[in-house]
């Protein structure tokens, strides 16, 4: 886990009381890779022999790469071909790993909670190299205080251990925090961990499927939700 980089220092957070979390989602939430993990899913599956719809792997985009062979092609494959196949995925998606991009809106977001006094923390699955890429893609490492990452916990998205962490590193309690993403993944983890949902759309997953599994609010991006934050799940938990 990270806790090192992007402290905030030189900002001056408006600080009342006790810590509140700003939880984010990165792949879909912050920075717009949701299709390019779904192509190069695809194309891994298909050089192991797999016809899956680019369908099926973008409604799995979200969940580690373990769960998400599992879920496309079941437990006892997955066994056998999970770490091939992830690997694959990891060579095709490098190829852009270098030209990712943040949604619109996206430091101005963050800052913005920041000022307010939130606590800003990620909760991703991503690590490494891949993680320094989507860092520099959101290029606001001076008010991101944390991140919570895939191998810091036993369970990944759905399960709450992600969130769960994420609160813990910056000693914020559930209840004045706010988890924002844009898959079902994520809806259903923040709803078990006990905070409240935001839903973006730029990953490209529908309205209804997000109220379904759990957000309280739902925005088309970064910037609608900069736009909205009085009235929005943020706006009056301090």
């Amino acid at each position: 886990m990270d806790t090192s980089n992007g402290t905030g220092a030189g900002r001056s957070p408006q600080v009342t009381g006790a810590p509140r979390a700003a939880v984010f989602d990165v792949d879909g939430t912050l920075v717009d890779t949701n299709h390019l993990h779904a192509v190069t899913w695809w194309e891994a599956f298909r050089q192991a022999g797999h016809h899956v719809t680019t369908h099926e792997v973008h409604r799995a985009v979200g969940l580690g790469s373990d769960d998400l062979v599992a879920r496309l092609l079941g437990e006892e494959q997955a066994a056998r071909e999970a770490e091939s196949i992830s690997a694959a995925h990891a060579v095709l998606y490098g190829q852009y790993v270098a030209r990712l991009a943040a949604f619109r809106g996206v430091g101005s977001l963050l800052r913005t909670l920041a000022d307010q006094g939130w606590r800003i923390v990620l909760a991703t699955s991503a690590g490494g190299a891949e993680l320094s890429a989507l860092r520099a893609a959101i290029d606001a490492d001076d008010v991101i205080e944390a991140t919570a990452g895939g191998d810091d916990v036993e369970r990944g998205k759905p399960a709450p251990d992600p969130v769960a962490l994420a609160l813990d590193l910056v000693g914020a309690a559930p209840e004045r925090s706010v988890f924002v993403g844009d898959t079902v993944w994520d809806m259903r983890a923040g709803s078990r961990a006990g905070v409240r949902c935001v839903a973006l759309l730029c990953g490209g997953i529908p309205r209804q499927d997000l109220e379904g599994a759990g957000a309280d609010a739902v925005y088309d991006d970064p910037a609608h939700l900069l736009a909205e934050l009085k009235g929005s799940p943020f706006d009056g938990r301090e």
